[in-house]
């Protein structure tokens, strides 16, 4: 844990009662309607700046212009059969990104919708792989009072001005009260919660509070998939007069940009259980895409009426228009109780765009308190793949496949919101406490874990398979739920059709996970990536992690002989070699079609097996699973032989070949390097690790004899008196100071193997990388560059050398820490936060890029790495398993058919005809 010194940081995030006074904090602190103490901060009036994105630089256009070319011609080939191209750098959004960011909405894996910290809804990811970032601004949230029949207050609870406001012949939105100019009103951010205080806006004499709940619950593997979001409005009336208040919810039937303008969606009333009452809006996709049915509802009690409109429109043509909605909550704070029996509407025109609301009224006595609570559920039970299967989201094994399984997730939300709250405590309060702990990391902590969610996570039921239309003559009637207005929330699933019970396998009983490696790159699970994000979901999804880590490990084994051009160079290659680490489970058939990563050929890549082996065994080692073990054990051998290749002269020690072949895909290696060989010999004592615990304590010996011999190679050739240089090359950027550099012994730490170097060279490594890397950068307050010179002047070889990497950052600062070195660790990501969630950063917060240059620049927003900070708090707090060695038997034996292994290593020296140090003798186990 850290030491006590770290209390004099300084601070950098906002104090709640910097904000809002200490008196409504206080009014407010009832039924969980205060913020907490630690938050992530803004005033509503904020400025959403527009943010700043990367170019290359001329000489980086120029040394690129072929694969510009060739990636061009290959996005185009993919739109021409609808599909989006995994990298697309040419394609931009017509609504820039801005800081406006908040906290994301549902659990994970079941679509997501953000909502911006001024209360927008935005960046919709219901389609699998697409993100629309437009705001659907007519879904709001609005307040009406009235004081004694003479003061009446209303507005939309959002600040901002709209085209065309109170313009007497709009009928749209702008017609409605957008009063609140928000700077007296603030967001306070603690994920997977977020609260809104409106201090006296409109109201002066009214304070209210928004709780925006969602169930991320780790560890609980049903209610952390549910795709729906709570509201708690907390109001109190501090004027001498009684107040009738109603809060309305307004929702358009759209899952952003101008799906709403398709035809034929159907808004629905319904009155539920427990009073939950509310609209269901039935969403018909545009492109053949899955249908969507959202719900919007309030909780009716003693104190509180809920109604609804179920359907007005944003134009005269409507039979209720916005205007005239706005006008009878003005005038009534309600609507007719009679709506509840209108029934479903009739199917949209093409153009229109139909929306729904829902009204809960309720009168707050002088000094009194008083609590209203919406909910909000989608149901998109379907997930359609372009060129594979469509299958069932992971909330369906437990509401069922109709969409009016929407009902039954609002009135459960509603109901187990409180518990949901108390289990987020339960998981915070630890952390939230420790005094020890700088207050900029324990905010961003929580709130990195927005990815989870925003990351364009899917979470399937494996054991369901929806048959296609072309089969449809096999299938069971559920197919029928299509219907918007089916009343089965039955449970009943499909058998998996056409697919080997081995290769989607689900044996930690989760259903399976997919996460993007960010929403500009639209690639599944990318593995030399996942190799940072992956401490969050080891630490609080652990079968969730193990289940990927089998779905590579299968992979390894796996062989695709279809023709892929790589588009760096134009050669042809097979997509998939058997041994070679999948670079991610693909993009358009996942888990069948691997590696939709075609820049470079990731078969010649040296970190991705190195990085399979590093995470199996941190993985095989934290859980104790000895049934993990043995089953990803081939795997591991096998991935382990393939890379005797790419060990050119014999002596131990892997080279890269003269190409950017590891995760810095621009960024060219020559000989041994101080990223890919570190990796390296971190998996051979992995590897060694594991094999003893799984008793093959020959294979172990073979694995640290190589060990020590490619140990002294690496020293040799890299080692200069204060660090590794970046490679064993001649050219200008051989020398450079490289951030990653010590990726194998950060594993190495945190999974509890000895280090890899003597503890001194370890610490003037990590130094000499603080001092130049980190401080030599503004001061140390944007992070730590990829690449510095000696000199102290940042490497330009090319765009990655010169970026700052966010995730790459954090998991330096972990290293530190594992070495006891914390001013530097904090200083180092410190630097992260300063830039991307501080007041006076650039604005990333909820959308961290994977790289920001030194001027602030960013490329690809929303990206999976910088999950790594939850690698920090496994460094801060080790765990057991790391503070004492586990207990393994080591009697027990793998039971694996030798017949097996004899294919497998046919197939693989196939691909690395050379004889190795293994030799023949690798796959030699007792069984």
């Amino acid at each position: 844990m850290p030491s006590g010194n770290l209390l004099s940081r300084r601070r950098r995030s906002w104090r709640a009662n910097e904000l809002v006074s200490r008196s409504t904090l206080q009014l407010l602190d009832f039924d969980d309607g205060s913020p907490p103490e630690h938050a992530w901060r803004r005033k509503l009036s904020s400025h959403a700046n527009r943010l700043k994105e990367f170019n290359v630089t001329f000489r980086e256009a120029i040394r690129m212009m072929k694969l510009g070319l060739r990636l061009w011609s290959y996005i185009r080939e993919e739109a021409s059969h609808g599909r989006k191209a995994p990298i697309d750098p040419f394609t931009r959004e017509s609504n820039r990104p801005s800081a406006s960011q908040g906290v994301p909405l549902g659990g994970m894996g079941s679509g997501s919708i953000s909502r911006g910290f001024r209360g927008e809804f935005k960046n919709w990811q219901i389609t699998p792989g697409y993100c629309e970032m437009s705001p659907v601004m007519a879904n709001q949230f609005s307040i009406f009072v009235t004081r004694g029949g003479n003061k009446k207050y209303a507005s939309v609870l959002a600040p901002g001005q709209l085209d065309g406001l109170k313009k007497s012949s709009d009928d749209g939105i702008s017609s409605w009260d957008w009063k609140l100019k928000g700077d007296r009103s603030t967001y306070h951010a603690l994920f997977p919660r977020a609260w809104t205080v409106y201090d006296g806006e409109p109201d002066p004499e009214l304070k209210v509070s928004c709780r925006q709940i969602s169930p991320f619950i780790p560890h609980n593997y049903e209610e952390s998939s549910l795709p729906t979001s709570i509201f708690v409005y907390t109001l109190v009336n501090t004027g001498k007069e009684r107040a009738k208040v109603s809060l309305l919810m307004t929702w358009a039937n759209s899952i952003g940009g101008l799906s709403h303008h398709t035809g034929g969606h159907v808004n629905e009333p319904f009155i539920g259980e427990n009073g939950v009452s509310g609209v269901l809006l039935h969403h018909k996709t545009a492109n053949n895409n899955p249908p969507v049915t959202f719900a919007i509802a309030a909780c009716e009690n003693q104190n509180v009426n809920v109604t609804v409109l179920p359907v007005f429109g944003l134009s005269g043509e409507s039979s209720v228009t916005a205007r005239g909605m706005w006008g009878t909550m003005i005038q009534d704070g309600s609507f007719d109780r009679d709506n509840f029996n209108a029934g479903a509407s009739m199917p949209s025109s093409l153009g229109d765009t139909v929306c729904a609301a829902v009204s809960a009224s309720t009168w707050v006595e002088p000094h009194g308190r008083c609590t209203i609570v919406f909910a909000l559920a989608w149901s998109a039970p379907k997930v359609k793949f372009k060129k594979g299967s469509t299958y069932y989201r992971r909330y369906t094994k437990f509401y069922g496949t109709s969409p009016r399984s929407a009902v039954n997730l609002v009135q459960d939300a509603l109901m187990k919101y409180k518990h949901w709250e108390e289990e987020i405590d339960k998981w915070q309060t630890p952390i939230l406490r420790d005094e020890r702990l700088p207050e900029w990391y324990k905010i961003t902590l929580f709130n990195e874990l927005y990815f989870l969610v925003a990351g364009g996570t899917i979470w399937i039921d494996s054991e369901s398979l929806v048959v296609d239309a072309d089969t449809k003559s096999n299938s069971s009637p559920l197919e029928d739920s299509d219907s918007p207005l089916n009343d089965s929330t039955s449970n009943s699933t499909v058998p998996l059709i056409g697919f080997d019970p081995h290769e989607i396998d689900d044996k930690e009983n989760v259903g399976k996970f997919l996460y993007l490696e960010g929403i500009e790159y639209f690639m599944w699970c990318t593995y030399d990536v996942h190799f940072y994000a992956s401490f969050a979901l080891l630490d609080l999804f652990p079968k969730i992690e193990l289940s990927i880590q089998r779905d590579f490990a299968r992979a390894v084994l796996r062989e695709d002989n279809s023709r892929v051009r790589f588009l760096a160079d134009g050669a042809w290659g097979i997509r998939k070699v058997i041994g070679a680490v999948a670079h991610d489970l693909g993009a358009h058939n996942p888990w069948h079609e691997l590696n939709a990563y075609n820049i470079h050929d990731t078969s010649r890549w040296k970190d991705l097996n190195p990085k399979f082996v590093l995470q199996i065994y941190r993985d095989f080692a934290a859980t104790g699973d000895m049934s993990f073990g043995k089953d990803v054990w081939p795997a591991v051998c096998t991935a382990m032989e393939y890379m005797e290749q790419f060990d050119h002269d014999g002596d131990g020690m892997i080279e890269n070949d003269g190409f950017p072949d590891q995760t810095y895909d621009a960024w060219t290696v020559r000989g041994v390097s101080a990223y890919c060989g570190c990796l390296w010999l971190a998996a051979l004592q992995a590897a060694a690790a594991l094999a003893r615990s799984l008793g093959h304590d020959d294979y172990a010996e073979r694995c640290m004899t190589r060990f020590a011999k490619a140990k002294s190679v690496f020293e040799a050739k890299l080692w200069n008196g204060s660090y590794f240089n970046y490679d064993s090359g001649t050219s200008y950027n051989s020398r450079s100071i490289q951030a990653d550099q010590l990726a194998g012994q950060w594993y190495t730490a945190s999974s509890g193997l000895p280090p890899l170097f003597e503890e001194d060279r370890i610490k003037c490594t990590l130094q000499k990388i603080f001092d130049y890397n980190v401080m030599r950068v503004k001061g140390g307050r944007m992070g730590a560059v990829n690449g510095m010179h000696p000199n102290g002047k940042v490497d330009e070889t090319c765009m990655q050398s010169r970026e700052i990497w966010t995730g790459v950052t954090y998991s330096l600062a972990a290293t530190m820490l594992l070495h006891g070195m914390e001013h530097q660790a904090f200083t180092t990501a410190e630097g992260i936060y300063i830039a991307g969630w501080s007041e006076e950063g650039y604005g990333y917060w909820f959308q961290t890029p994977e790289a920001w240059t030194v001027d602030g620049h960013y490329r690809s927003l929303i990206y999976m790495r910088p999950l790594a900070i939850w690698a920090m708090k496994q460094a801060l707090s080790p765990p057991m398993w790391i503070l004492e060695a586990p207990k393994v038997n080591t009697m027990d034996r793998a039971h694996i058919s030798p017949g097996t292994f004899q294919f497998l290593q046919d197939r693989v020296r196939k691909m690395t005809p050379k004889n190795g140090c293994f030799g023949n003798t690798v796959f030699n186990w007792d069984c």
